[in-house]
Parts: structure tokens; sequence; C-alpha cells
């Protein structure tokens, strides 16, 4: 560990984070290093059929099965590696996989968990801006058996609007796959994604960033509502001048702080 790395939370010295959809377990590069200067031992898995391929070749030949993976099964897969780990991790999940962390807290994983820009569980009606964002990936024919990539275009106006077009380029060469129809089918309708939030005994952070177009302040707000009918800590912080990429883009080191301080306070 850093010599110079200061003392991680009380509850776990492990984080195991959770990407969201379009994305690679890759595009934790950056966010990942704060926490390990801060010694965390930072755990990446990925999706189901996305190991071992570029993002590149997933985007040229998308598995057909990807199309039709539900949010169940991806916290299935995900919680079957956390009970490898020695000891409960703190989740964080961006975007849809701040849904799956939702589920994975549901059944009991982890000591604590952060929600970035969280997709909506059963119950929550998402916003006029955050349901533009997934009308695209829904509104096509037998839309929840089929895979969806998100244009170069529109990653640049509603995933990492507020990035710099050299960090736009790169993400998604780099990150960019496509995505299951069918989570984004669940997050609309609510079918499988149901939770008891009151029964939460996990202390929970969630997050906004002030420019996003994918999952707007207004939806994250509604699930921190939600959350709250629980007794155990829940908090919110919305970050000025960000996008939805705020794990990828500059000022994500800010983000990355405020979670340290966070897991450190509890």
């Amino acid at each position: 560990m850093n010599a110079n790395a200061q003392d991680t939370s009380r509850l776990t010295r492990t984080i195991v984070l959770v990407h969201g959809a379009w994305m690679t377990a890759e595009s934790w590069d950056k966010f990942r290093k704060p926490f390990e200067a801060a010694g965390y031992t930072v755990h990446t898995p990925t999706w189901p059929y996305l190991a071992g391929r570029t993002a590149a070749d997933l985007r040229a030949n998308p598995p057909s099965e990807l199309g039709r993976l539900t949010a169940g099964a991806i916290a299935d897969h995900f919680g079957r590696f956390i009970e490898t780990l020695p000891e409960k991790p703190l989740i964080i999940g961006h975007s849809m996989g701040g849904l799956v962390t939702q589920l994975l807290l549901d059944r009991g994983y982890g000591v604590a968990g952060v929600l970035l820009d969280p997709g909506p569980v059963a119950g929550i009606i998402a916003d006029p801006v955050s349901l533009m964002a997934a009308l695209p990936v829904l509104a096509r024919w037998n839309a929840w058996n089929r895979t969806y990539t998100l244009s170069k275009a529109t990653f640049d106006a509603k995933f990492a609007n507020t990035a710099p077009k050299a960090v736009r380029d790169e993400a998604y060469e780099k990150y960019m796959v496509p995505t299951s129809g069918r989570v984004f089918a669940q997050a609309a309708t609510g079918i499988g994604i149901r939770i008891n939030a009151k029964a939460r005994k996990q202390p929970l952070l969630v997050t906004a960033a002030e420019h996003d177009r994918t999952v707007a302040p207004a939806l994250s707000r509604k699930i921190f509502r939600k959350h709250k009918a629980s007794a155990a800590r829940t908090d919110f912080v919305e970050f000025p001048g960000l996008s939805h990429f705020l794990a990828g883009e500059p000022g994500y080191e800010k983000v990355a702080q405020y979670v340290i301080d966070w897991a450190k306070s509890l």
C-alpha cells in the first residue's frame, strides 16, 4: 500500500465496481485509482457475455444472448463473484450497474452501497429526460430480446456531454459496447426488479450529476426518496458540472474522493 495512503473505511477494505449499460469493466480504469491509493482492493467484474473481447469486436459482433440478459442474471453473476471474496465489499454501481447494485443490496450482499446516477428499480417512474434517453432502446420491434449500441452522436450528446472531445472519442472507442434490451425493458416496466427498500440494512449513497442527460438528477432524487424508507443511513449528493460519464471524465477525482470520505464516515 502507498505509504501516503489514507485509512480505509472501518467497514471494509474491499470494493466491487459494477459497470452499467454500454460500458466495459475497463471504463473503471481511472475511477478505481483513487480508491487503490486509499488502500482499498478494487474488483471490476464484467457483465456476462462481455469478457475476453474488445469493445470494437463486441460492437461488430454482438452476442445474441446479450439482448436477453436480465438485471437479475447480472446480479446473480456479481453475487457469485462477491461470495468468493474474503470480506463483504462496498458495492459501487453506475447507471444500470446502480440498478444491479440495488438488487445486490436487497439480497444482503455488501456492507454498504453507492449508486452513481443509477437506473430505477420497480415503482419508480422515470422523468421525461431519462425516459427520452431510454426510448431509442425500447422503441424497436422485439426490443426486449435484442442488443442496442449507442451511436457516437448520442454518446457525445447524452452520455458524456460535458467531457472534452478527446475524452469522448477515446472512451467511445475503448469502452462502448452493445447492451441488453431486456434490462431497459425491465427498468421501464418494473418486471423482475422489485426490492424492499424499507428492509435495507446497509448504508447507501445516491448520486446525481448536474448535466446528466441519461439519468437526470430528478430520477436520482426519486431513487433516493424511495430508499429513505429504510432506517439505515441514506445520503444524497449532486455533483455540479458533470455528465452521466462522471466516473470517467475530468472531475472523476472529486467524485471518487467524496465516496472515499463518505465510506470513512460510516
